[in-house]
């Protein structure tokens, strides 16, 4: 189904600040279509010289009896760019209407609601598809231009004495249509309405000029007693009222008072009892005229009380976090001091990698310790993994490692292996393919399967020529050494390339016995299930490469 922007676009002369009116309208009008009990269709002028149909559909608001079609009139036709369907009330329109063009005649009453920019009621109900449906068309103003027009549709086939609820309902809902034709609604300058804002149904107050209430909904009045209110809110000033409940000794905010009095629209969050209520103003001015307010509320103390835990539970795992970072560190220092404590170089040397992969890990939890879930920029840590192998690199070595590509966000699952892994290949490149000499050292990251087909990271020719590739560039490699990826969902591919002596001519990762090697295969194959390919570098040097899914079904362990 087309967006409202697009329809827009495509269909009318409207400008951008015309679609930020009516996006607001929209992301606002469950209020409306609620207290109206009424289907809502917001319907815009075509642009000059659309096509349009010779029959528009046969959807209920047209004039009866069909008419003639107004070919000199200054609307060519109507497109319906929005759609919103009561939860109060049974629908008119089960069928999806928007994206429908009509031709004007069509529906009469939109377009004499856009010509004499009023209100238009139907007198009778119609009966287009078997079901009594009123109609009614509200202008859509924002200043002094007209934009559309909406088409409220009422269902009238359980329509029943209404009750004094069902009448305030109407009144409030009579009001905001004028506020809708004037141009006051949305209100300007108010941000559009949140999905969590208090709905109709969650609770009602009708107020006075003077801010007192002459109607409380049920559930509104049953809100007010969770928060400790004894007596009705009928006749109370609301502001007053909700003040003196929530007079905990401490300073209350300056604008609690005007806000519940309904002279400002705004929303605001109230605790008292044990219990928390979130409320919305909206002022209602009619004719220029403030004649009262709608007040919304909702009661929130379970999903406050969620949100409270949650922020517990995140507050306790980034702690834990930073405990172990601490206790990592410690465990990195005891050893980097019994290193020198050592006689034994191949001891000291022992201990210096225990240190590296330590401290390998205690960046990740570092990183965790600041963030709210479990998701790291991987691409910082990597960068300090980097940083860390330069620094511990001899002095006769001068090499400066750099990173090329993004890692991205990884989980924490994923991240910890990763880190250790790098570490480890880092170290490995510095010892044994740069030893005493200088020399370049970087990490390639890049990431495939997510949308786009795979294709090798820039710079580096992971899996040789594929199919299409330039035959003449030559980086590419006649007899790739790892496979063509298949798309089997999202994947990291990490190469740590260097332009040292290269690898041994009797090379084999899996029977090498470095310790080194053998923990990053064991971290890459047997944790992560990726793969992991040592071949020589074009030009000279080594490459490894590194290739692991991100998503975890695709990993040994399956689903967590």
């Amino acid at each position: 189904m087309p967006t409202l922007t697009d329809l827009v676009r495509d269909h009318t002369d409207l400008t951008e600040t015309d679609v930020e009116w009516l996006h607001a309208l929209v992301s606002d009008w469950q209020l409306l279509a609620d207290l109206s009990f009424a289907d809502l269709l917001l319907w815009v002028p075509l642009r000059s010289g659309a096509v349009v149909p010779a029959e528009g559909p046969g959807a209920r608001g047209g004039r009866r009896g069909g008419g003639t079609i107004d070919t000199g009139a200054a609307v060519q036709g109507w497109v319906a760019i929005a759609q919103m369907r009561p939860t109060t009330g049974p629908t008119a329109y089960p069928e999806d209407l928007v994206g429908k063009v009509v031709r004007t005649g069509r529906r009469g009453l939109i377009d004499v609601a856009w010509r004499e920019r009023r209100i238009v009621r139907e007198g009778d109900p119609e009966w287009g598809s078997g079901i009594p449906v009123r109609e009614e068309s509200i202008p859509v103003r924002r200043g002094a231009k007209v934009l559309g027009v909406i088409q409220r549709s009422t269902n009238l086939s359980s329509a029943r004495t209404p009750s004094r609820l069902e009448l305030t309902y109407l009144q409030s809902a009579s009001d905001l249509a004028k506020m809708i034709s004037e141009g006051r609604f949305p209100v300007p300058g108010e941000e559009p309405n949140m999905v969590r804002s208090p709905r109709v149904g969650d609770g009602l107050m009708r107020l006075d000029r003077g801010g007192s209430v002459t109607y409380a909904s049920p559930n509104a009045q049953s809100a007010y007693r969770r928060l400790g209110l004894p007596s009705d809110l009928a006749g109370e000033a609301l502001g007053k009222v909700t003040a003196d409940l929530c007079d905990t000794g401490e300073p209350l905010e300056e604008a609690l008072s005007v806000v519940l009095s309904g002279r400002a629209p705004r929303e605001v969050e109230v605790e008292a009892n044990g219990s928390v209520m979130q409320l919305r103003t909206i002022p209602l001015v009619v004719g220029g005229t403030r004649i009262g307010a709608i007040v919304l509320c909702r009661d929130v103390t379970e999903l406050r009380w969620r949100d409270r835990e949650l922020m517990t539970k995140d507050a306790t795992i980034r702690e834990i976090h930073h405990r172990v970072k601490n206790n990592l560190q410690t465990v990195a220092a005891l050893l980097r001091l019994q290193a020198r404590r050592l006689r034994v170089p191949e001891g000291r040397a022992a201990l210096d990698e225990a240190v590296r992969r330590v401290g390998s890990i205690a960046i990740v939890h570092e990183t965790l310790s600041h963030t709210p879930d479990e998701l790291i920029d991987f691409d910082d840590i990597a960068d300090r993994v980097i940083m860390m192998a330069g620094e511990v690199s001899t002095p006769e070595t001068k090499v400066a490692p750099k990173r090329t590509g993004s890692f991205g966000v990884l989980p924490a699952e994923i991240a910890t292996p990763l880190a250790m892994a790098l570490t480890e290949l880092l170290q490995n490149a510095l010892e044994h393919g740069l030893t005493n000499r200088f020399g370049t050292l970087e990490v390639v990251a890049h990431r495939y399967g997510e949308g786009t087909p795979p294709r090798e990271p820039e710079g580096v020719p992971v899996w040789g020529e594929w199919p299409g590739s330039d035959a003449h560039d030559p980086r590419a490699r006649k007899e790739p050494s790892a496979a063509r990826p298949a798309a089997t969902g999202p994947r990291l591919v990490a190469v740590v390339a260097d332009d040292g002596v290269g690898l041994p001519a009797d090379f084999d990762v899996e029977s090498s016995n470095s310790l080194g090697l053998q923990i990053v295969r064991t971290l890459i194959v047997g944790e992560l299930g990726g793969s992991l390919d040592f071949r020589d570098r074009p030009g000279g040097g080594t490459e490894v490469i590194v290739d692991v899914p991100l998503d975890h079904t695709n990993r040994p362990h399956g689903p967590r």
